[in-house]
């Protein structure tokens, strides 16, 4: 009998153990999921402020586009993440559910047994009878192991009476977890179904635009290959000073000038060493911001046959935003084109963070400067009222992806 509940004993035990380490696995996905939501959210609340910033000016339908995709982009997000919540809730709702069921059995059981105990301790829990079972022993040894026996009984006892006031508290725990799960649940179906309605109202929205844009899409594709000309000679004209900058390290060293490295100095080995330990914790180069165009190559969004290649990203930002270096460093170069589209470079050891669309420059060629520090102001286009962030990171001859540099991004 005592084989028995102990066999019920370790099952118990192990089950629990084996429940909670689902439980973490599962409250860790969880953690995970509701963090990527506050962002999402987050992400449409400062968007929405940069919108009504810029309500004034009349949008071309090409920001038009650009603001509705990325809307439509982060709502569909928003959808797919806060779905897995809701299902990873279903699962976790129904584990519970099983495991209470479990619980529940396995206590029944213990409660038996333990009434048994009970009933059978009664009947012999005369001190007279515990003597006569000594007395009635052979010999010595044989009267010591029963004084053990009722020893180990007794704590026995004790010890599943424990147990089933501890479970019994595990499970009361469970079923108000059980509780939680299904309100959280509730409110997640809730929420889905509001950004829904309003992802419906964008696709509509989009596709209004859509229209529009097919009635004189030659005229809009022009506009954006004319605007990626611009782009790409500003990004060859950053490639160059770069290069020129490469090549004058390894003239100072004494090295071949057509190395495509730097020959850098030990304090500049020991900066960029830095730079790459603070990979994914650099700061934004703006205090508040979306990303409205990532890195790589993607469709137009007005010509779907016309790719367009990012070299880094387009942070859309407050009007007025002051610019800030994301490391410490050395202010390489500063561009200054006629549009008044100005570009400064910083230089991190081998790597650089290139900063374009500035209106104003805060600091000079040569400049020492710290993380966060301020070095200029963004552009703020007096067409559409858009303030556009072109952000860059640059190493080893080629652009990297700054949302694997930059915090949160």
């Amino acid at each position: 009998m005592i084989t028995t509940r102990f066999a019920y004993k370790v099952s118990l035990m192990f089950f629990v153990v084996l429940f909670s380490c689902f439980l973490q696995a599962q409250s860790s996905k969880q953690r995970e999921l509701e963090s990527r939501r506050q962002n999402l959210q987050r992400e449409i609340q400062q968007f929405a402020t940069l919108l009504s910033q810029g309500k004034k000016e009349e949008k071309s339908i090409t920001v038009k586009v650009e603001d509705i995709n990325y809307k439509v982009t982060i709502l569909q997000n928003l959808i797919s993440v806060t779905n897995q919540q809701a299902n990873l809730l279903t699962r976790e709702i129904n584990n519970n559910i099983k495991t209470i069921s479990k619980l529940r059995d396995k206590l029944k059981i213990l409660k038996e047994d333990y009434a048994k105990m009970i009933v059978k301790s009664y009947k012999s829990k005369s001190e007279q009878s515990k003597v006569m079972f000594l007395l009635s022993s052979t010999n010595f040894q044989q009267a010591y192991k029963r004084l053990q026996y009722i020893k180990q009984y007794a704590n026995y006892q004790k010890e599943q009476g424990e147990l089933i006031r501890k479970e019994t508290l595990e499970l009361q725990e469970l079923n108000k977890n059980l509780v939680k799960q299904k309100e959280s649940k509730q409110k997640l179906i809730e929420a889905n179904r509001a950004s829904k309605s309003r992802l419906d109202e964008e696709l509509k929205e989009q596709k209004q635009l859509f229209a529009s844009i097919r009635k004189d899409l030659n005229k809009y594709t022009s506009q954006i290959r004319t605007k990626r000309r611009e782009a790409d000679r500003l990004d060859k004209e950053i490639e160059k000073i770069i290069r020129d900058a490469i090549a004058s390290s390894n003239a100072k060293a004494g090295k071949s000038s057509s190395s495509k490295t730097f020959a850098l100095t030990s304090e500049g080995r020991a900066l960029a060493a830095n730079f790459i330990s603070n990979k994914g914790k650099l700061p934004w180069p703006v205090e508040r911001g979306v990303v409205k165009v990532r890195y790589g190559t993607q469709k137009s969004p007005i010509n779907k046959s016309v790719p367009i290649n990012s070299n880094g990203v387009r942070i859309a930002t407050n009007k007025n935003a002051k610019v800030r270096s994301v490391f410490e460093g050395t202010v390489q170069s500063i561009i200054v084109p006629k549009n008044g589209n100005n570009t400064i470079l910083i230089r991190h050891g081998d790597f650089f963070t290139i900063y374009k669309n500035l209106s104003k420059i805060f600091v000079k060629k040569g400049d020492k400067v710290f993380t966060k520090q301020q070095i200029g102001e963004t552009l703020t286009n007096k067409a559409d009222g858009e303030t556009i962030l072109g952000f860059l990171i640059w190493k080893d001859g080629k652009y990297q992806n700054p949302a694997y540099w930059i915090d949160n991004m």
